[in-house]
């Protein structure tokens, strides 16, 4: 049995003090989550009228350019602003070298033109990387071999940013993780007036089981081997930060860790070592995760959202792609 205590032997500093009430916790919480921080991934496909949920993604869908530009204006009224939209391309427009992928009159530029006329204060991120738009499904031109072609892969990721920029994109994002294109993409927008055009780099992109559902969303998925030979080996921290630094020196505007629960650690790292705005993104294996345990009974889902997103911010994150972007804009109202 303890001893009871004297009055001098309790403690002066008590950490409990400052959790007693809800008002205290909010007056002395270090990392909050705001409707700002947030960038709201979309798929936009062909057709009239169509809303096609995700059957890996519950409460995702496939918009085609009709709704998706309601939807938007729904998220807008909720004080999201800031969209990265991702193409469902039909089979019949894919090929082995991604052509359509810069196609003035494609579904990524058709659509980024009726958003900026009809929302012209949405910021648009469009997606520059292959797979969506090859018939192999990876981020790069493939040789005989089966081997990913850096420097031709760049040349035809330079076109598509172009012909984004074009369109009324804001930021182009490089998400194919191919040497040397930040730099490439950089110099042909500025070389073609596009001086304002900011590129939000996938800087440390991981070669992660997590996509997968996302895949599933875009029928994206490499018809053979993996993507490690270009994305990064899961094991590695201090490659991370290399990446990070080439890419800054190359003209990056904002950089991005992908996935980002796995890589808090990573996150933290890339905002110590630079003073660009960081993001992270909740990649869809996140989200199908937390989806599925919600369904299950297992989880408090919205307060596991909370927590989770919060985290992202405390390891460092300025800016979060989530799909779960428009329940946490109505949990935070």
């Amino acid at each position: 049995m303890l001893p009871a205590s004297s009055t001098t032997d309790k403690p002066f500093q008590r950490p409990r003090r400052l959790r007693r009430t809800t008002t205290l916790r909010r007056m002395v919480r270090e990392t909050t989550l705001s409707v700002d921080d947030l960038i709201y991934p979309m798929f936009v496909t062909e057709g009239e009228g169509q809303k096609v949920e995700i059957s890996s993604m519950p409460g995702c869908y496939r918009y085609s350019l009709n709704l998706l530009l309601k939807e938007i204006a729904e998220v807008s009224e909720l004080g999201i602003n800031a969209i990265a939209l991702f193409p469902v391309i039909p089979e019949n427009k894919k090929d082995d070298t991604g052509t359509e992928s810069y196609n003035p009159e494609g579904l990524v530029q058709q659509t980024v033109k009726a958003i900026k006329q009809a929302l012209p204060n949405i910021l648009v991120i469009t997606d520059v990387a292959l797979d969506p738009f090859t018939t192999h499904g990876h981020d790069g031109l493939v040789d005989e071999k089966g081997t990913i072609l850096n420097d031709p892969t760049v040349e035809v990721l330079v076109k598509m940013a172009l012909s984004q920029a074009a369109s009324g994109a804001d930021f182009v994002a490089p998400s194919d993780m191919m040497d040397g294109r930040v730099g490439a993409i950089r110099q042909a927008l500025n070389a073609e007036g596009y001086i304002n055009v900011g590129i939000l780099a996938y800087s440390a992109k991981y070669a992660s089981a997590y996509y997968g559902p996302f895949r599933d969303a875009l029928d994206s998925a490499p018809k053979f081997g993996d993507k490690k030979t270009y994305q990064m080996d899961a094991a590695n921290a201090k490659e991370a930060l290399k990446e990070i630094e080439q890419d800054i020196a190359e003209g990056a505007d904002i950089v991005m860790v992908k996935p980002a629960l796995a890589y808090l650690d990573i996150i933290h790292r890339v905002k110590e070592a630079t003073n660009l705005p960081v993001a992270a993104y909740n990649v869809s294996g996140e989200y199908a995760m937390i989806k599925a345990a919600a369904q299950m009974g297992w989880i408090d889902e919205k307060q596991v959202i909370l927590e989770s997103l919060t985290s992202m911010k405390r390891a460092g994150a300025d800016l979060i792609l989530t799909y779960f972007a428009k329940q946490v804009a109505l949990m935070l109202i």
